[in-house]
Order: C-alpha cells, then sequence, then structure tokens
C-alpha cells in the first residue's frame, strides 16, 4: 500500500476529485492550506490599486489517499492530468508526493490492510 499526497491549486479540486473516483480510489480527504514552494508567491494589488505587494504563501489543497500498489500508476496519472493547467501545464500546479505505507486499521471492524481499505 502507499500514501499519496497531492497539493493542487483550489480551482483544480473538482476535476482532481473526479478523477479520482474515475481511477478507482476508494477513498481520499481533502484540506485547504497556505503555503510556498517554486512558485515563490504572487504579485497582489492593495488599496485602490495604487500599489502592489507580495504574497508568499498561497492558497492551496492536500490530496490524501491510501491506495494498493498496483493502482499507484493509474492514480497518480489521474492526478497529474486533472491537476495541470493548460497543455504543458504552469508553475504552482502543485507537486505529489509518495510514501510506503505498512498498515491500516480500520477502526470500526479491526480489519487490517487491504481489507481495511
Amino acid at each position: 500500500m502507499i500514501k499519496i499526497e497531492a497539493i493542487v491549486r483550489p480551482e483544480r479540486i473538482g476535476d482532481v476529485v473526479e478523477a479520482l473516483d474515475s481511477a478507482g480510489c476508494g477513498g481520499y480527504n481533502y484540506v485547504n492550506v497556505t503555503g510556498r514552494g517554486n512558485q515563490q508567491g504572487i504579485e497582489v494589488f492593495t488599496g485602490r490599486g495604487a500599489s502592489t505587494t507580495r504574497r508568499t504563501a498561497l492558497p492551496k489543497v492536500l490530496i490524501t489517499t491510501v491506495v494498493d500498489d498496483e493502482k499507484k500508476d493509474e492514480v497518480l496519472d489521474a492526478i497529474v492530468a486533472a491537476a495541470r493547467s493548460g497543455e504543458e501545464g504552469n508553475i504552482g500546479d502543485g507537486k505529489i508526493f509518495v510514501s510506503p505505507v505498512s498498515e491500516v486499521v480500520r477502526v470500526r471492524t479491526g480489519e487490517r490492510d487491504g481489507a481495511a481499505l
């Protein structure tokens, strides 16, 4: 089993969730986060638009899911395709982190690992 954590633009969350459902992802969580990556923030107008300031931390969405190893590539491809803006993508489209999961336990029934997913 693997854990996939994807950080994407907030306006892409609907597309990513649909892609996860289409890829057969059984469950996921997402939460609004704020942070900074390679994009290094953006310039925003302040006041009545007369001056600008740099906003270094930007709103993003963190999506977390755990899937069987066999589904990893399908889920990753689905997230990339749905989160990418434009043909080639743009800076700030996000990142995906993949890490192994040693054990999963369903609290309600005590089922473990694949049965708990």
